[in-house]
């Protein structure tokens, strides 16, 4: 028999549907029930790719006296966390600070009052050494409410107005100095792992944002060896490319499976920076496998992305990964040497929790030549698809699919492939379309026909740059209006007037217990520096100031920060280097743009905005096109600095010398 999750159409929630835990999800009916009976909300939080989420289920959530424990003591609750990050970041800081850790699944109790009291993460079926079982803290946590309810909810007041997190921040006082992308590069050359590549020991985590303010700041030490060593590492997925969420060990080796829509965004795009910046043909390779991975396996029908691959399948972790050198034989034939020394693969194996001689697959060997290379992944991909295929959570999630857009639009731009750009216009399509509601308001979710749950900050503000990066791309105006309306309406519903920045959920959201300002940029962009850095790419394609003013108010509050904690704060990093410039604007109008575009296309350029006419005739709603004209009927190039600008230029060669000052 079903529970109330069985009408959701989040793949998480949808999974835990025929628990006979009697789970409500998030809402009225939830908050109202936990008033009226005066009990404990027990919130649970997960998502679908989720290992632990998955065993935890199965141990307890699955077990009829655990379910009738939970269903008897306390008002239970399913969150998935991608769907509500609001709800989430709430909630995972106060267990942080009740316990000084975090992680998924989230399990908190709450008050009726929504204030949390109690949390932690995963818990055992049965008592382990240091650890409850989850039935021993349902009883004490229950007893503990029984007897003491009052005392709770006395000593709830000081937590809820912690929770506020980044909306308790003012604005420093101390001006945001050029020096501070210096420092900043310091204390991540301070913390960076130099024999493996990377920040951080195991588990380890890619770090794309930060990658791309290294690129912008022309440091390539770092953030060339750290994008080469997961490239060569068993976090890329060698066979039929896309990355894993992180890797369990320092050196880039065994990855925790799951493979997110977010990271391989992010780190398709910096491995295209990367390229551009070095020529090193290993990233570029990287890059369009990882985005031709997401185009055969994650593209939805209905249009979007789909969201995660999970880490398991047939109930075990990376089983559809993982080889034999038997395997590996069987299915190469005269190829499998030269393939097995490539790929690094051993009779021993490398992924020990898997059972006995399975490899994760490496490319640290000595790498085929390009045609027996493309073999060996075609009949290795062929042979995989036979296995069993880890789950797909096929939700679409608007942040999500915008880091994608912005992705698409650039690679498709930058490498001359017309089915990226055409990828990037479907899918900025399908959030402008499918991903409204019927006022034209942007909504977070999309699955089964149907999107839900009005959007937040970091919908808005991705959005908002992968618009630009497609009009970018592609020069067609209607991707460049429909960035300004976004633009428009974060500012209207979600900027801070009063202290600069901006709140996580809009002005009309659904009340919580605080209203947020997330700030770290892990493990992707936030919503604050996201938003930043769009305003200000279109503060410099527009002219406007309040663009400009409004991303300052989010710098004002973080710079400090960010400077001190870089590995954190990677987007932001890169919303300073573009506020500190030396940013400038290119203007291309005329009939053959090519070789125009390829002279700024040769290489990394992230303090370049960029504006283009093909059409002369044609008026342009971007205001950094009005007057531009080709001169003497030759495609024309204006390259201006604060809406200052040079004299035209007509040849690759004159643009290229201008560019490169």
């Amino acid at each position: 028999m079903a529970n109330a999750l069985a009408g959701e159409t989040s793949p998480y929630l949808l999974q835990h549907a025929g628990n006979p835990v009697d789970w409500l999800p998030w809402g009225p009916e939830a908050l109202s029930r936990a008033r009226e009976q005066d009990r404990p909300l027990l919130v649970s939080i997960g998502y679908s790719a989720c290992h632990w989420c998955h065993v935890m289920e199965r141990e307890s959530f699955e077990d009829p006296q655990v379910a009738s424990l939970m269903n008897e003591r306390f008002i239970c609750v399913k969150v998935d966390r991608e769907e509500r990050p609001d709800i989430d970041a709430l909630y995972m800081e106060a267990v942080q600070a009740m316990t000084g850790h975090g992680g998924w699944p989230l399990n908190v109790f709450l008050t009726p009052e929504q204030v949390p009291f109690h949390g932690g993460t995963y818990f055992p079926p049965a008592p382990r050494p240091g650890m409850a079982s989850w039935s021993q803290v349902l009883e004490a946590v229950a007893d503990a409410w029984d007897a003491r309810r009052d005392e709770i909810r006395a000593g709830t007041a000081q937590i809820a107005e912690h929770l506020a997190g980044g909306a308790l921040l003012r604005a420093s006082a101390e001006p945001i100095e050029p020096g501070l992308r210096e420092q900043a590069v310091e204390r991540l050359r301070t913390g960076y792992d130099s024999l493996n590549g990377g920040w951080g020991t195991a588990p380890k985590f890619p770090s794309a944002s930060v990658i791309e303010f290294l690129l912008a700041r022309g440091e390539t030490a770092m953030s060339l060896q750290a994008l080469r060593s997961m490239a060569s590492g068993g976090i890329f997925d060698q066979i039929g490319g896309g990355f894993a969420r992180y890797s369990v060990d320092a050196a880039w080796t065994v990855p925790h499976f799951e493979k997110m829509l977010y990271d391989n965004a992010l780190l398709a795009r910096v491995y295209l920076h990367g390229w551009q910046v070095s020529g090193d043909p290993v990233l570029r390779r990287t890059c369009e496998e990882t985005l031709d991975w997401a185009l055969r396996e994650m593209e939805a029908p209905d249009g979007g992305f789909f969201s995660a691959l999970d880490a398991d399948s047939e109930g075990v972790e990376g089983r559809f990964y993982v080889w034999t050198v038997a395997e590996l034989r069987a299915v190469l034939g005269e190829d499998a040497d030269v393939a097995i020394a490539w790929l690094g693969a051993t009779q021993d194996g490398n992924f020990h929790e898997g059972g006995p001689g399975l490899n994760v697959l490496e490319s640290r060997g000595p790498e085929p030549d390009p045609q027996v290379r493309e073999r060996v992944r075609t009949r290795l991909l062929e042979e995989r698809t036979q296995r069993v295929r880890p789950a797909t959570d096929d939700k679409r999630l608007a942040s999500w699919n915008a880091l994608m857009l912005a992705a698409l639009a650039d690679a498709g731009a930058a490498l001359g492939r017309e089915d990226l750009l055409q990828a990037a216009r479907r899918t900025g399509d399908f959030l402008l379309g499918a991903m409204r509601d019927a006022d034209g308001r942007l909504l977070r979710t999309y699955n089964r026909g149907a999107a839900r749950i009005p959007a937040y900050l970091e919908d808005h503000a991705h959005l908002l740059e992968g618009l630009i990066a497609l009009y970018e791309a592609t020069f067609e105006e209607r991707w460049f209006d429909a960035a300004r309306a976004t633009a428009d309406h974060l500012l209207e519903r979600f900027s801070d007037t009063e202290h600069g920045g901006f709140f996580s959920t809009a002005s009309d959201a659904e009340p919580l217990i605080a209203r947020r300002k997330e700030l770290e940029d892990a493990p992707i962009p936030s919503g604050g520096a996201s938003a930043a850095l769009g305003l200000l790419r279109l503060a410099l394609l527009t002219g406007e100031g309040r663009y400009e003013e409004a991303a300052l108010g989010h710098l004002r509050l973080v710079h400090p920060v960010a400077a001190r904690h870089a590995t954190g704060f990677g987007h932001t990093l890169q919303a300073l280097d573009l506020h500190l410039g030396p940013a400038r604007e290119l203007a291309l109008v005329g009939d053959d743009l090519a070789p125009l575009l390829h002279a700024v296309r040769s290489h990394l350029r992230p303090r370049l905005v960029l504006a283009g006419r093909r059409v002369a005739a044609v008026p342009s709603s971007v205001p950094l096109l009005e007057g531009r004209e080709p001169v003497d009927g030759l495609a024309t190039a204006y390259l201006c600095e604060r809406f200052t600008c040079r004299a035209p230029v007509t040849s690759a060669d004159e643009l290229l010398a201008l560019l490169d000052r």
